[in-house]
């Protein structure tokens, strides 16, 4: 029998999952970015990054708020230089309050530089690359992101990681609201494009390694990427792809199947991060008319045959209710995804599938056991934070 809180869950659900499906789109308001007067201050600041932004996005009628959730059919591209405060603790998100934000508290964007074309953009993402190994790093982020939390949640994943290449930020046109989930959806697919036009500008342009991290149905748009990159002869987009993370991946567990068949086996194995207690899933799985996502799926061992390391992060503690952003809440997690990603280089062939999923369980909750499944081993781990 089904507990109260279970069917409270499932109604509420089902009563979400209408309104999602009856919904059109109106985009969230418009939401700053930037502030009048600007802010200058640097004090009680820990450190302040350099975003690169490739958008879908149309130019918001508010010029502080940069972009907003409309698609365009012009593809933009810029700098941003956010700042974190030094009180910041990893995991967190600190965003601005008010209409006058104190950088000493909360992340505050500080300039942006706009690039005309691809191929100016791209050639100043290797200049920056150059500097830190000619690395790279595209965040690709899902679904009901705002333009101006997309920047701070790429800016946290940077900072909190230590990642120590060239970040960009692609964001596609969502519409920052939950009502919106089709629109999202479709413009996640209208982007696909774009994401594979920006993933080959960066190896023409020099860069050696390109990681992705995607999150939610960010990762439905980077497999679409993958698959077409797949089918035109140059999946590894000039042996200059790196690390694929796939968090939390809103995408039909079939539909990842049929995009991991026509890709093959991965030369280095992507990982997948899931958990069974992920509420947003399970919303999104009653919109698809029951069918599983690939980020609550249950059988780790057929999506590892594929050629993938799954790690199950069900007992891991998020920061979120919806159990939803795990890889990027949870301070641990972060922290050991910036470590798999500055190590990558170190895992190769048999080595990446057996060393790998020790490096990537390490610290992570308090009696929380992490199950990570390779195509050759299962592991689990119970670890002490």
């Amino acid at each position: 029998m089904a507990s109260v809180g279970s069917r409270s869950w499932r109604f509420t659900a089902a009563v979400l999952a209408a309104a999602l499906l009856a919904s059109g789109c109106n985009t969230a308001p418009e939401r700053p970015l930037f502030f009048d007067p600007p802010v200058v201050s640097q004090k009680g600041v820990a450190a302040t990054h350099e975003i690169y932004i490739a958008t879908t996005r149309r130019k918001a009628d508010n010029p502080k708020a940069v972009f907003d959730g409309r698609r365009s059919q012009e593809h933009a591209f810029a700098r941003i230089d956010v700042s974190v405060p030094a009180i910041h603790k990893v995991g967190g998100l600190e965003k601005p309050k008010g209409k006058s934000p104190d950088p000493s508290r909360y992340f505050t964007a500080r300039s942006i530089t706009a690039y005309d074309g691809i191929s100016t953009f791209s050639s100043h993402v290797n200049d920056a690359a150059r500097r830190d190994g000619g690395r790279v790093l595209v965040f690709v982020h899902g679904y009901k992101t705002p333009f101006d939390a997309a920047v701070y949640r790429a800016t946290q994943i940077v900072h909190d990681s230590g990642y120590d290449g060239a970040p960009i930020l692609f964001t596609w046109a969502s519409a920052g609201r939950a009502v919106d989930y089709v629109y999202d959806r479709d413009s996640a697919n209208a982007a696909r494009d774009a994401l594979e036009e920006l993933l080959r500008s960066l190896a023409k342009s020099g860069v050696k390694r390109i990681d992705i991290v995607a999150h939610s149905m960010g990762t439905w748009l980077t497999m679409e990427t993958l698959r077409s990159l797949a089918i035109a002869g140059d999946r590894d987009i000039g042996g200059r792809l790196g690390d694929v993370i796939l968090a939390s991946p809103d995408i039909d567990v079939d539909v990842f199947k049929s995009q991991m068949r026509r890709y093959g086996v991965p030369d280095r194995p992507f990982f997948v991060l899931l958990s069974d207690d992920d509420k947003a899933l399970r919303v999104s799985s009653l919109i698809a008319g029951q069918q599983p996502r690939l980020g609550e799926y249950r059988d780790a061992k057929e999506i590892a045959e594929l050629g993938l390391v799954v790690v199950d992060l069900t007992q891991v503690k998020a920061g979120d209710s919806y159990n939803h952003t795990k890889f990027a809440d949870n301070p641990t997690l972060v922290t050991m995804l910036g470590e798999r990603l500055r190590n990558g280089d170190k895992f190769d062939g048999d080595t990446e599938i057996t060393e790998a999923p020790a490096l990537l369980a390490r610290g992570v909750g308090t009696a929380a056991e992490v199950i990570i499944t390779t195509p050759f081993k299962v592991f689990n781990m119970v670890l002490n934070q």
